[in-house]
């Protein structure tokens, strides 16, 4: 088998892909010549009639033009590769059922689905956790990749081939402090990584999770100084990792060259899960 990751024919689903992870993801798997539909709650040339419920980020990025659904799109194009964005909310099955419908009929059934759309704002501890939160987050992190994954499984039975990627964290392994929301949806998804795995295996599809640390998104830009800096020093590497390092672990397991390996959750995460002192 030659040594390269080649997804031409393959047509990719990658969620929340407007900025940060998933836009890197998107744009790498177009490199791996695979065509992309990014899924997300805002796009350019749409109004956000509910940005309000998707907390202070997803304002921030609308008002800082931090928005590149459409724009990543046209660069998927410029690499030859065919693009598709699509405004979706991944807690409405019926939009994501739309928005798998209309990927199908414009590029193809869905071979590769990346769950990479989440919520990671609602920080507190136990006592200042928001019961309204709390289901939002549950929602958006692990019902929605359910929805999707749902959406897309019988595209992937009738090929016998197909790809999911969930985007967990190490707050889902580790636990995070002021984080009950986020870390219970990313532990869920861990679990719904393996259930796939084991009932996809029988059809030809694949299913894994990538479980990052400390990466320089424009989440992490938008947060706390010292507390960014406390997590880069419990990294081995004492930096933290690119979205690029997340994208090109996602491009590997979306390829033939990791056709056996499912049910696993991979650390992109420069160490921070070891004992660093």
């Amino acid at each position: 088998m030659p040594l390269d990751i080649d997804l031409s024919g393959r047509v990719a689903l990658v969620t929340g892909g407007s900025r940060g992870l998933g836009r890197a993801d998107a744009l790498t798997l177009a490199r791996a010549g695979a065509d992309v539909a990014i899924a997300d709650i805002q796009v350019e040339s749409e109004p956000d009639e509910e940005v309000d419920r998707y907390g202070p980020l997803a304002q921030a990025a609308r008002t800082q033009g931090m928005v590149y659904t459409e724009a990543t799109v046209d660069e998927i194009r410029a690499l030859g590769r065919r693009g598709l964005a699509v405004k979706c909310d991944v807690t409405e099955r019926e939009q994501v059922r739309e928005t798998v419908g209309r990927v199908s009929e414009e590029l193809g059934s869905v071979d590769i689905l990346v769950n990479n759309a989440g919520t990671l704002d609602h920080v507190g501890q136990l006592q200042d956790q928001s019961p309204k939160l709390w289901e939002r987050d549950l929602a958006v992190n692990l019902t929605g990749a359910f929805n999707c994954a749902q959406a897309v499984w019988p595209h992937m039975r009738e090929r016998g081939w197909g790809r999911i990627v969930n985007m967990a964290s190490v707050a889902g392994t580790l636990g995070g402090f002021g984080q009950a929301s986020y870390s219970t949806t990313k532990a869920g998804l861990l679990g719904l990584t393996k259930s796939l795995a084991l009932e996809g295996a029988r059809h030809g599809i694949t299913c894994n999770a990538i479980v990052p640390g400390v990466i320089g998104t424009e989440a992490f830009e938008f947060g706390n100084p010292e507390m960014n800096e406390r997590m880069v020093r419990r990294t081995a590497f004492r930096r933290a990792g690119e979205p690029q390092d997340v994208a090109n672990a996602i491009a590997f397991l979306c390829s033939d060259l990791a056709s056996y390996i499912t049910g696993v959750g991979l650390n992109v995460s420069g160490g921070i899960e070891l004992f660093t002192f």
